[in-house]
């Protein structure tokens, strides 16, 4: 995947396996700071096209140079998931961020029962952003007001769930693959399918295996991909 300095300076579309506990964007700042040496420039523009969550892995497409203006194009493009969902419990932050809160007891439930209300996601659907994200509400990142302990009101909005399946019965976990719309939460999801069942759900894994027609399986490592740049 390596190019000149030239080549990264037009522009070009990184394929990157984002690491475990790293956001986003200490992704893109890792890689500016190594393509400004590669390059010998003070500056050059590195971005990413959608976020994922320091807990999840996955596919992260980074742009360089004049590549950036393709941004907003990349983030329309449906993307792919394999997720992990606790069910029978829930967290304040639809995932293992935060400590889970309530349990539930799962004596009554069957996993056909959980693939009938998996179903009835597919399609368009009326989603609400976790509060614990980084969306915006008068300013203010949502985080900050869960992080405060003030109430703030979310708007729903709508995505579109294309597939929803079981891929492995680990009971109480499952593993599922999720295929969406931008802007779709796989959090809110995992915490919605608990509200459905009446049993309460959240987020324990998730890995973004495609973007588009770009696949994971392409994509390198952060380290392999710093490590062309060592003397």
């Amino acid at each position: 995947m390596n190019f000149s300095p030239q080549e990264y300076l037009d522009g070009k579309l990184l394929l990157i396996n984002k690491p475990l506990n790293w956001t986003s964007f200490d992704v893109v700042n890792k890689i500016r700071f190594r393509l400004r040496k590669y390059c010998q420039v003070k500056k050059i523009k590195v971005g990413h096209a959608g976020t994922l969550d320091p807990l999840a892995t996955g596919l992260l497409l980074i742009c360089t140079g004049k590549q950036t203006k393709q941004i907003d194009g990349y983030q329309g493009m449906p993307k792919s998931y394999r997720a992990t969902i606790k069910l029978g419990a829930e967290t304040p932050s639809y995932d293992a961020e935060t400590e889970e809160t309530k349990t539930y007891d799962l004596t009554h439930l069957d996993i056909d029962a959980v693939l009938k209300a998996m179903k009835s996601f597919e399609g368009e659907i009326d989603q609400y952003p976790p509060i614990y994200s980084a969306l915006k509400k008068d300013g203010r990142k949502l985080y900050e007001f869960a992080r405060a302990g003030e109430e703030v009101k979310i708007n729903p909005r709508k995505i579109t769930i294309n597939g929803f399946s079981l891929v492995e019965n680990k009971w109480p976990e499952i593993v599922v693959d999720i295929d969406c719309s931008k802007g779709t939460y796989i959090r809110s999801l995992a915490h919605d399918l608990g509200k459905e069942l009446h049993i309460g759900a959240y987020l324990t894994g998730l890995v973004r295996t495609k973007v588009g027609h770009f696949s994971l399986d392409d994509a390198l490592n952060l380290d392999e991909f710093l490590a062309q740049f060592e003397d």
